[in-house]
C-alpha cells in the first residue's frame, strides 16, 4: 500500500516537467490600458502577404489610442470606456476566430472593417458628448 501511494506522489511531482519540457514559450504580457484591462493585440503577427490583417490591426491600435486618449483627457468617463472596450475586446475576438486558419479572407475582413466602422463612429459620439469624467 505504501509503495503504491510512493508511485503515485513520484509520478505527480514528475509529470509537470514533462509538461514544461514540451510547453511552447509564454506570449509577451499584453499593455494595460488605463481602465485596467489589457490592450487588443492580434493573436499572431501579420505576414506580408496578409494585408487585410495588418490593417485591421493597425485600427485596432489606433481606435485603443482613441479610447485612452479620451480617458485621459476626461472626454471619456469611466462607463463610456469600459463599453468602448467591450467593443474593442467583440471585435479582437471576431479577429481571432477569423484567423484561426492561419489567413482572414476577404469576408471575414470585410465583416471586421464593418464592426470597425461601427465602433469608430461610437467612439467619436461618445468622446464629443456632453458627459464628461468627474
Amino acid at each position: 500500500m505504501k509503495l503504491k501511494t510512493t508511485i503515485i506522489a513520484l509520478a505527480i511531482a514528475i509529470l509537470p516537467g514533462f509538461a514544461l519540457a514540451q510547453a511552447t514559450p509564454a506570449a509577451p504580457a499584453t499593455p494595460a490600458t488605463p481602465l485596467g484591462g489589457t490592450a487588443a493585440t492580434p493573436a499572431t503577427p501579420a505576414t506580408p502577404s496578409d494585408k487585410a490583417g495588418a490593417r485591421i490591426d493597425q485600427r485596432q491600435a489606433n481606435q485603443q489610442k482613441r479610447i485612452d486618449a479620451g480617458v485621459k483627457s476626461g472626454e471619456l468617463n469611466q462607463k463610456e470606456a469600459a463599453r468602448l472596450q467591450k467593443g474593442q475586446d467583440r471585435i479582437q475576438k471576431k479577429e481571432d476566430k477569423a484567423r484561426a486558419d492561419g489567413k482572414i479572407d476577404k469576408k471575414e475582413a470585410r465583416q471586421i472593417e464593418n464592426m470597425q466602422d461601427r465602433q469608430s463612429k461610437v467612439i467619436a459620439r461618445e468622446k464629443h458628448d456632453k458627459q464628461k469624467a468627474k
